[in-house]
């Protein structure tokens, strides 16, 4: 396992820096067809900006499939997809053939959704010998209460789930997601936290020093065997 982090002195620099690893690991990427599962949250905003202007021409996005770590269970045109907000800041200024662009149903049931979308990812994603995805990239964010795609602590069996997804719950809005579990976040074959923000600090630090409540949150759980932190000053202030 190798994990690696990256100081960076604000979100935007944080932003720019994956985009140029980004842009150096795809040229190195020989298959035809590139699996890579998305993350919501405010620093991916300015990571998708980067990607639909200054690197609409640079990356060739038609070999690149892309899948959602979580989702938000509202309709595409909500502020609240994560869809919708890539969509607009980028996937609808590069040049991605529409069916490699593989969205979660948040206006469907959730249930039968969950179910769907986890054959949709069989149909297109590597399969690894217990027949879990394994994704090329894994993009993922960390919040406040420690949580990364949208398993939440109260809700920790997800990081053990046979399934791909599950329908997970937001602790205070009660609002229902659509998440990979952690089986799927361990096997991606690269995995970036992309984490900014001083209110994050004391977390992350627990996360990454494995000290303290760590147990509990579910981003430290995440032990892919390619595994790099982004992170800006703010949030990096107690490493």
């Amino acid at each position: 396992m190798s994990t690696e982090t990256k100081k960076f002195a604000d979100p935007a620099a944080v932003a720019s820096g994956f985009a140029a690893d980004f842009a150096d690991w795809f040229a190195t990427q020989g298959q035809e067809k590139i699996t890579i599962a998305l993350s919501g949250g405010s620093t991916p905003k300015l990571l998708f900006e980067l990607w639909g202007n200054e690197y609409a021409e640079k990356i060739d996005w038609s070999r690149i499939h892309f899948f959602w770590g979580d989702e938000r269970c509202v309709d595409p045109d909500d502020s609240d997809s994560n869809y919708g907000v890539a969509k607009a800041l980028f996937l609808d200024k590069v040049q991605i053939p529409a069916e490699n662009v593989h969205r979660v149903l948040g206006e469907a049931d959730p249930d039968e959704e969950r179910l769907r979308y986890e054959n949709e990812i069989y149909g297109h994603v590597d399969i690894d010998d217990n027949a879990v995805p394994e994704f090329d990239l894994i993009i993922l964010g960390m919040g406040t209460d420690g949580h990364t795609a949208s398993i939440f602590p109260h809700q920790s069996q997800f990081l053990k789930s046979p399934q791909v997804c599950e329908v997970a719950i937001h602790p205070e809005t009660a609002q229902k997601r659509i998440t990979l579990t952690g089986p799927v976040l361990n096997r991606g074959k690269k995995v970036a936290f992309l984490i900014t923000g001083a209110d994050k600090a004391d977390v992350l630090a627990q996360v990454i020093k494995k000290e303290g409540d760590s147990d509990n949150f579910p981003a430290s759980h995440v032990e892919a065997t390619d595994l790099t932190f982004y992170l800006d000053e703010a949030v990096a202030a107690n490493l």
